[in-house]
């Protein structure tokens, strides 16, 4: 604290040596002493001599300059603000109290005193700016300190310290260029230097001459070439600047001029062989960061041929830059005219909602009955049919045998449960009923065996899809997401056999060649190209391609789902659009059952089955597009100087 106090010290003794200095130079300056008995004209020719007697005394030969007299009105309010300064320092307001310092030296910059308290208040407060933004850096919070620093040097851009701080608080890697126009290299402009008075110019007579007195009325020097015809012309302008004078001038006598310093031009007749010959020529390199592929860095350097008509541009697409090499009028024009080009790309932010809801019924309800009955005559030609030779004979051995008899049931059941599966015909496989006796015994089968459906089986999809992309002008923005699947094309197989085919494929050791086959795109698919308009409305190219597999094949080749749109909307900035909607429903009913009675609704579930199934599929498509960055807005126009 003894370090900063002794600073303080010998800054406020140096501030108040240099202002005593200043004081006493512009004193002696502005003194100026008018002989008694003199005319006014006379005293101002005798003001005017001292005062260019004063600069040729000068070191720098500069006229000094006599401030205003200072009123007893700001001289009061000054030292009123000195006094509140000094109460806001001694309660520890250090910002205000500078402010008030500010004031009182503004309106009284001959007092020493009020520049002393400005220079040490300032030189305080930036001391506890640095101060607090130390502390801040300790606990690791970069972001405050840098804005402690910064109003440092807000307040005191000299200070190398603070500026050093800040550069510490804030991290950084590589230098980004803050414009997405950057330029690298750039020739050194000579220009001439033209007093800024307008004049009027009334002038008949030779052509040459005509050129030198125009040059002349706004302090250049004019030299003529020899190229430059001799003729009589008629020059009458009034009220016109040294470019509108040239421009003039050399229009009517079709020359133009080349600047060889500040005060001298060399003039040459306007034509074809002197442009190339006299025309001073510069070089700038532009470096275009927002540049994102070759094709348009190639698209500006032919808008700069064909609109400027520039002959020698050259691009390098490894560095993205462009060099030219034109007149410094031309140079100009293409500055400007790349400026608005690379002003960066209009971009938004695509928030794009696919909503997809399926669902499918299955029912079937009712009881099965009887449908189909067979009536068939049972007599022993039949029986001796439906068992066959075989098991006839097999039954007459296990009778006479004593195997089968009636107390041995359980034999009996066997035996008919072998011959029901030794037997191939349906009817022994079927319960059936017999009526009548002898030769009129009669069997009836019926099918299909009765059954009660109770079932119900159905589903519900829901699948929504939320993507969020970022485009540029003009630049497809594409996006895919799913899975890519194989389908063979083709397959390969020997043509002909002989020994060693054989050998290979009967040893199982054959191995075939790897099949063609490409990938196909599975899932969702997006592309979308926009174009954001002036007033803020955004015209999207969209292409959408929904592909799935729908579980069927046909010689061995998958059944793809496909859902495609494509077109060109036109929606506003944040605003909500229906892109693209699908809804498809399939209802299907059968009845199987008695008829006539399947209908009547008491008996309908006990004498039919009903079979309902229900597929809906609704699909849709939301786009809001957001724009983030714009096209620059204003215009530019490029009047190139005269004689160009």
């Amino acid at each position: 604290m003894h370090i900063w106090r002794l600073t303080l010290v010998v800054l406020a003794i140096s501030i108040t040596l240099c202002a005593q200095d200043a004081l006493t130079v512009s004193g002696s300056s502005v003194q100026t002493t008018e002989p008694v008995g003199t005319t006014a004209p006379e005293a101002a020719t005798q003001a005017d001599q001292q005062t260019q007697a004063a600069s040729q005394a000068s070191p720098t030969g500069t006229t000094a300059i006599v401030p205003p007299a200072t009123t007893p009105r700001d001289l009061a309010e000054a030292k009123r603000d000195f006094s509140a300064g000094m109460k806001l320092k001694s309660a520890g307001k250090t910002q205000e109290a500078l402010d008030k310092f500010e004031s009182a030296a503004r309106l009284d910059p001959s007092n020493v005193q009020y520049i002393t308290a400005r220079e040490v208040t300032r030189q305080q407060l930036v001391m506890q700016l640095i101060e607090q933004g130390n502390k801040e850096m300790l606990a690791n919070n970069e972001v405050a300190a840098a804005g402690y620093f910064r109003h440092a040097l807000e307040i005191d851009p000299t200070n190398e310290f603070a500026r050093q701080r800040l550069k510490d608080s804030v991290w950084t890697t590589d230098k980004v260029p803050s414009r997405t126009l950057e330029i690298t290299q750039k020739s050194i402009d000579v220009r001439v230097s033209p007093k800024t008075e307008v004049k009027d110019f009334h002038y008949k007579g030779d052509s040459r001459n005509l050129l030198v007195q125009v040059a002349r009325a706004y302090g250049i020097t004019a030299t003529i070439d020899d190229s430059v015809t001799t003729r009589q012309v008629r020059f009458d302008i009034d009220n016109v600047n040294f470019e509108q004078a040239m421009e003039a001038a050399t229009r009517v006598t079709k020359t133009f001029w080349i600047p060889l310093s500040g005060s001298q031009m060399y003039i040459v007749s306007d034509t074809a062989e002197n442009r190339r010959n006299f025309e001073r020529m510069a070089i700038r390199t532009f470096y275009l960061n927002d540049i994102l592929t070759p094709q348009e860095l190639t698209d500006t350097t032919n808008a700069l041929r064909v609109l400027l008509d520039i002959r020698f541009v050259q691009q390098n697409v490894a560095e993205q830059t462009i060099t030219i090499r034109a007149p410094l009028s031309v140079i100009e024009a293409a500055t400007q005219l790349i400026e608005s080009l690379a002003g960066g790309r209009p971009q938004l932010m695509l928030d794009m909602q696919v909503f997809q809801v399926s669902s499918s019924l299955m029912r079937q309800l009712g009881t099965q009955l009887y449908t189909n009955f067979t009536l068939i005559n049972i007599s022993p030609s039949l029986l001796a049919s439906l068992l066959g030779t075989t098991s006839t004979d097999l039954i007459n051995q296990l009778i006479a045998s004593g195997g089968i008899n009636q107390a041995n049931s359980q034999a009996i059941q066997a035996l008919l449960a072998q011959v029901q599966q030794a037997s191939k015909n349906p009817l022994l496989s079927s319960a059936f009923a017999t009526f009548g006796g002898g030769l009129t015994l009669m069997g009836l089968s019926g099918s299909p065996p009765i059954a009660v459906n109770l079932h119900v089986n159905e589903s519900d999809v829901r699948n929504l899809e939320h993507v969020t992309l970022r485009a540029s002008q003009n630049s497809p923005a594409v996006l895919k997401l799913g899975q890519r699947y194989p389908f063979v094309n083709a397959t390969f197989a020997p043509i002909y056999n002989n020994a060693s085919i054989a050998q290979v494929i009967g040893n199982q050791s054959y191995v075939a060649p790897f099949p063609s086959f490409n990938y196909e795109d599975l899932g969702l698919n997006l592309k979308a190209t926009p174009i954001i308009h002036a007033n803020s409305d955004v015209s999207l190219k969209i292409e959408i391609n929904i592909r799935t597999l729908a579980g069927q094949a046909v010689n061995g080749i998958p059944i793809i789902n496909n859902r495609q749109y494509t077109g060109t909307i036109t929606i506003k900035n944040g605003e909500t659009g229906v892109v693209a909607g699908l809804m498809s429903k399939a209802d299907s009913m059968s009845i199987n059952g008695y008829p006539f009675l399947s209908r009547v609704p008491a008996v309908n579930y006990a004498t039919a089955v009903h079979d309902k199934n229900v597929n809906e599929d609704e699909l849709l498509i939301v786009m809001t597009p957001h724009i983030v960055r714009t096209a620059p807005s204003q215009g530019f126009a490029v009047q190139l100087p005269a004689g160009h």
